[in-house]
């Protein structure tokens, strides 16, 4: 069913006028439908990254469990596989099922980080909607990337943004409303502008990380599907004998996928790397590691937070530049511009100045998170008002 959906959506993505009359079609049958289903005001449907218990809306989730205010209200996660979710608390239903959109024409509030209507449109006027978007884009986006001229989130009630760069991107390329924009950076961000010593000792035990040794983070971006939506697989080039010979003394190599891709070529098993694309909570991996290798994903926005090395490994920077789009030039706005080959790469992180290449992440953060840090508490206040 996830492959079939898979290829469904990369059918729709690439076919501006199937998709077009896919959207319009379903789209009025929903308002049709949705006028004769009622509202419950305290019925709130949660969606997250990669369709998984994850990113803001569970730090939203989370923090609303604690807080007697919401006592009574119904909380609904959509969620790949429910029958697999662990999420205590709450109902669990598959997205993009009829159950699902029955969900979200009923629901009083909607909280995500990508789109609760699945492309379509058919909000209730008196359904509050929260979006907190994923992070803040580095690639286009929207109505600026490639064949997209369809986007349009005027209808969304709140907007999370972390600076005046990304606020700029909503409005433009989403048609977010200037009103609708909140200044808080994002949720899940939280946990990251409060992590101490003794929080990135326990996580560093959590994953076995040897006293001693230095965690790197490789979290490359999602790339488009190169088979028609059969797979979204990437395969870096890496060699991982020459960065064993290389680090293996010094440091442990944490791979993270992107949640939209099916795998990362690589294997472990040998205590040196090891692939967490699995592991449940990103921000804890970015709190054991000590530098971030990225190439083209918004997280190298979130890790800035720490105040740590980061290293753009763009292999494929120009012919991604053109193919993918890109809103800055990398070369200048990256801590240490974009880093083109591997063996560049390694002789970078053996010759590294920690200290030195630490305080060149300040500007980068200072420059793209200017607002954070109580970004849960905002969106509640914002969505629910001062309950």
């Amino acid at each position: 069913m996830k492959g079939l959906r898979s290829r469904i959506d990369y059918v729709l993505k690439h076919n501006p006028l199937a998709q077009a009359a896919y959207v319009n079609a379903v789209s009025l049958a929903m308002r049709v439908f949705g006028a004769f289903v009622k509202t419950d005001d305290k019925l709130i449907l949660f969606s997250a990254h990669g369709r998984g218990y994850n990113d803001s809306p569970r730090a939203i989730y989370e923090a609303m469990k604690k807080d007697s205010r919401f006592d009574g209200y119904k909380f609904v996660w959509a969620v790949e596989n429910p029958k697999k979710a662990n999420i205590p608390g709450c109902a669990v239903i598959a997205p993009d099922t009829p159950g699902y959109f029955m969900t979200s024409l009923k629901a009083g509030y909607w909280i995500t980080c990508v789109n609760i209507e699945r492309g379509l449109r058919y909000k209730k006027k008196d359904t509050r909607y929260l979006n907190t978007w994923h992070g803040i884009p580095l690639k286009t986006i929207g109505n600026a990337a490639n064949g997209r001229k369809d986007y349009d989130f005027s209808h969304i009630d709140f907007f999370c943004c972390s600076c005046e760069y990304d606020k700029a991107i909503y409005q433009r390329d989403f048609g977010v409303k200037p009103q609708s924009l909140i200044e808080s950076g994002l949720p899940r961000n939280d946990a990251l502008y409060r992590a101490d010593g003794n929080k990135v000792k326990a996580v560093r035990d959590k994953l076995s990380i040897p006293d001693g040794k230095k965690a790197i983070l490789y979290a490359p971006t999602w790339r488009d599907s190169t088979d028609g939506g059969m797979s979204f697989t990437l395969k870096p080039p890496i060699d991982l004998e020459l960065w064993r010979e290389k680090l293996a003394d010094d440091y442990v190599l944490l791979v993270r996928a992107h949640a939209y891709t099916d795998a990362l070529d690589v294997k472990g098993g040998d205590g040196f790397v090891r692939d967490v694309s699995d592991y449940p909570d990103v921000n804890e991996l970015m709190i054991a590691s000590d530098i971030l290798i990225t190439d083209y994903s918004s997280i190298a926005f979130d890790y800035a937070i720490l105040l740590r090395p980061i290293i753009c490994f763009g292999y494929d920077y120009e012919e991604y530049k053109k193919s993918r789009g890109l809103y800055l030039d990398l070369d200048d706005v990256m801590p240490s511009g974009v880093v083109r080959d591997e063996r560049t790469l390694l002789a970078r992180i053996e010759n590294m100045d920690y200290v030195a290449e630490a305080q060149k992440t300040r500007g980068f953060k200072d420059a793209f998170l200017q607002y954070g840090s109580d970004a849960t508490r905002i969106c509640i206040n914002a969505l629910f008002g001062e309950k």
